[in-house]
Order: structure tokens, then C-alpha cells, then sequence
């Protein structure tokens, strides 16, 4: 058995010594080595009471300076953020394979490169001719951004702590990155988890914002060890359809600011535009009223998005197994809302196939949806239009009751700023706001005996 080393433990800084000698070799001080015990039993080795460095506490107010935002040139990216970059952060971004999260941030970096930022760019997926190509592509070409292709976190820590901090740098991706401390192949969880430590250590030292871009899934979720989401303060989803024209930029996580704000992009021939009007791609734009379509403003963090929901109400032959097909909905939630309806309200859809559709490919999730669906399903139904320049929300109860949702007055504002003229939502969340009537309702009933015409 190896016999146990002396310990000689600074008494002024905790330094800890194998040999006793006058001065304190950290802190300068004399005679302030003592010797401790040698460690003999399981509790003494692994006591960890002594021996560290004393920390020095600040109060809660404490003046200071606060870190300041930057922004990225790009006021949709700035507001999925909370208001810009914060300075030492660390942010995760997701998302389907050709999305386009690297012209994403090829164009913040570009943008704040052209602002006076140094921004370094590391690809670990391309060449950087190929990054060169696609800068040239959109229009970026002249950008100051420090471009570099490796994957060898040594060699990126090395080089960044040879030059001035930058004010942003992106990694593409982190996947791709690996330590030559761990043993095994980049991607694997070992190599992520320490690649990215490594690299938000520096970042937070430094005062850089770091920018890692994330592999997914094949169920959207983001690839590698879920630990990856704690150790950033920010994990962002870029998402849509490749089909469909929009892409949306969601924050999932935000330790500086709201979660689920969303920057809403077009995808263009020359990179990502920014859409300052969503509701206008989610709306089909006919000025006439047709059977099974109805308006609703939803919210996605503090913004209010106008959608217009799609009904098709298909009658079958006796003995036929009816559909339903859902698009951008829960389908669980669309039986729920047909047995209301049948129940509480007497209308029959068991013989006839249920198409429901969000038009422009937007997913909801907002409970808000069930009173514009039930109002699509009865004008599908019955083969009549709702009334034109109406917007509906509200959250439909298994009684058939309409209760109120939050956020009643931006959802009216915004339907009054694209022309719409009346709201009808539940009885007890009714907000004044110029310009739009309220027509309070309180079940199902009377949204059938609306849209029917017995009322």
C-alpha cells in the first residue's frame, strides 16, 4: 500500500503544499503552512470541507456594469432572442436539415460584421469555398466575417485566444466538433458534451456570444446528450416546411428573456426575409365568404398571428367508415370538439369524413382554436358562410361552454389592423377596442344558431 503524502495547507489562501517550506509559494505570506493529517478513511479522502479557494460573495444590488445587447442586423432574430445578443451567452439552434439555419446566421454575422463586430465563422460541415459560394449567393461577400473550416476544438481555442475576443462566433456545427481529451468519434455523446463545455467556457470567460448550430432527430428534437440544453442559455427551433415558403424562428429556452417569441422569415432567392406581417401568409386573401372557413388569432409568445382554419364536411353512403384528417391541429382534440358538438349541440358527423386544414402549413397548439374550429365544422357542415370580417377565439369546455383565453385585447388589435371588424369570443372576455365589435357568446348553441340562421 502506497504510503499517504503529507499535506501543508496555507492558512491565509488555502493553497495546498506537498512540502513544507517559509513563504507561501501563492500567496506570498510567511509560516502560514500547517500540516494536516494524512487521509486514512473513505469519509476523510472524499471530504471536500477543505482545501478550495473562499469565494468572494456580491449583494443581489450590487452597481455594476450590465451587459448590453447586440443587435444582429436582423430585428426578427433580435426579437426571437428578447431584444439582441447578450455578451457571453450561449445559444443553441435546431432545426430540419436545409432549413436553413446557416444562412440564418451567415446573414446576422454578416450584418454585424458590417456594424464594426469581429465575428468569427467555423464550419465544421463545409469547405469555406463552399461558405464563400453561399455568401456570394446572398449578397454577402464583402462581409469582415473570419471565416475558418475545422473541427478541432483545440485548434478553435487556440486561435480565438490568440486574438482580440469577438463579439459573436458560430460553430456549425456542434455535431461536428471533438476534444482530443476524449476518446471516441465527434457526435458521439462524450465528445459533445465536452466540445461544447470547452467552448462555452471560453465564450463566457471571453464575452463572446456563441452560436451553436444542432443536429435534430428525426422526431424534430435536437440530436446528443439532453445536458446540452441545460449547459446553454439559449435553445432556439428553426422551423417549417420545405414545401412552404415561411420559416419560423422559436425560443424554447431564454434565460435573458420571453419564451416562445418567434421571428417569422420567407424563405427568397436571396436568403431569408424577414416578414413583418405574418398574418399575411397565413391568410388565403378572397374577399368572398365560403363554407368551412374561419379566423383566428393566435398568439405565439406576445405576438398575435392571424390563421385562417379550412372545414370540409364530406357526406358518405349508409355503412361507410368515415375519415378524419387533420393538418396543422390535434387530431385528439378535433374528436373531442365533434363530440361536443354532437352531444351538447344535437348536430350529427358520424356519417360524413372530417377534413380539417391550417391554411399556409402553420402547426397550433393554442386551446384558444376550439371556437374558431367549431365554427369552421357548422358552417362546413350546413354549407354556409360565416359572416365576413369576423375573427374567433375561445376555449371550448366537454359541456359545450366557451371560457375565456388570455390576450383578448392584442388579438383584437391585431384583426383590427388587417380590416377585420367584429370578434366573437366568450361572454366574460370581452375587451374594448376600437374599431371591432364584440359579440359575446357562451356555448356552442349559439354559435349553431348563428351560423344556421334560427337566431
Amino acid at each position: 500500500m502506497a504510503k499517504p503524502k503529507r499535506r501543508y495547507v496555507c492558512a491565509a489562501c488555502g493553497s495546498v503544499s506537498f512540502r513544507w517550506q517559509g513563504q507561501c509559494a501563492d500567496c506570498g505570506e510567511w509560516n502560514t503552512l500547517s500540516e494536516e493529517a494524512p487521509a486514512t478513511t473513505f469519509s476523510t479522502k472524499h471530504d471536500l470541507s477543505s482545501g478550495g479557494r473562499p469565494l468572494a460573495f456580491e449583494a443581489l444590488d450590487a452597481k455594476g456594469q450590465m451587459p448590453v445587447r447586440r443587435s444582429t442586423g436582423l430585428p426578427e432574430f433580435d426579437r426571437a432572442l428578447g431584444g439582441g445578443l447578450v455578451p457571453g451567452s450561449a445559444i443553441l439552434m435546431g432545426g430540419d436539415p436545409g432549413i436553413g439555419k446557416s444562412t440564418l446566421l451567415l446573414q446576422a454575422a454578416a450584418k454585424i460584421a458590417q456594424a464594426g463586430g469581429n465575428v468569427v465563422y467555423v464550419s465544421g460541415e463545409e469547405a469555406t469555398g463552399q461558405v464563400r459560394l453561399r455568401a456570394e449567393r446572398l449578397g454577402l461577400a464583402g462581409a469582415p466575417v473570419l471565416l475558418a473550416s475545422a473541427t478541432s476544438v483545440r485548434d478553435i481555442l487556440t486561435t480565438l485566444g490568440g486574438m482580440d475576443a469577438p463579439a459573436l462566433v458560430v460553430i456549425d456545427s456542434i455535431q461536428t466538433m471533438h476534444s482530443d481529451m476524449i476518446e471516441g468519434a465527434p457526435g458521439t455523446v462524450s465528445q459533445v458534451r465536452a466540445s461544447a463545455f470547452e467552448l462555452i467556457r471560453f465564450a463566457k470567460e471571453a464575452g463572446s456570444a456563441l452560436v451553436l448550430v444542432g443536429h435534430v432527430t428525426k422526431d424534430g428534437s435536437i440530436a446528443g446528450p439532453r445536458v446540452l440544453e441545460h449547459m446553454v442559455d439559449v435553445v432556439m427551433a428553426f422551423e417549417g416546411e420545405r414545401s412552404h415558403q415561411y420559416r419560423i424562428l422559436r425560443s424554447i429556452k431564454n434565460r435573458f428573456g420571453p419564451v416562445d417569441e418567434i421571428g417569422v422569415f420567407a424563405m427568397a432567392g436571396a436568403g431569408l426575409e424577414e416578414v413583418g406581417n405574418p398574418s399575411a401568409l397565413f391568410l388565403s386573401g378572397h374577399e368572398d365568404a365560403v363554407p368551412g372557413s374561419a379566423v383566428f388569432p393566435a398568439m405565439e409568445g406576445t405576438r398575435p398571428v392571424l390563421v385562417e382554419i379550412q372545414a370540409l364536411i364530406v357526406r358518405l353512403q349508409s355503412g361507410a367508415t368515415p375519415r378524419r384528417a387533420v393538418v396543422g391541429w390535434d387530431s385528439g382534440r378535433l374528436a373531442m370538439l365533434l363530440a361536443v358538438l354532437e352531444a351538447r349541440c344535437g348536430l350529427n358527423f358520424s356519417s360524413a369524413e372530417v377534413y380539417l386544414n391550417v391554411a399556409g402549413g402553420y402547426r397550433l397548439s393554442d386551446p384558444a382554436a376550439d371556437l374558431a374550429v367549431a365554427a369552421a365544422l357548422v358552417s362546413a357542415l350546413s354549407d354556409k358562410p360565416l359572416p365576413n370580417g369576423h375573427v374567433w377565439f375561445g376555449e371550448v369546455s366537454l359541456a359545450g361552454e366557451v371560457r375565456p383565453v388570455a390576450h383578448s385585447g392584442l388579438r383584437q388589435r391585431e384583426a383590427a389592423k388587417l380590416g377585420f371588424k367584429a370578434a366573437v369570443m366568450a361572454s366574460d372576455n370581452g375587451q374594448s377596442v376600437p374599431d371591432m365589435r364584440q359579440h359575446a357568446v357562451s356555448h356552442l348553441r349559439q354559435i349553431v344558431d348563428r351560423v344556421v340562421g334560427e337566431e
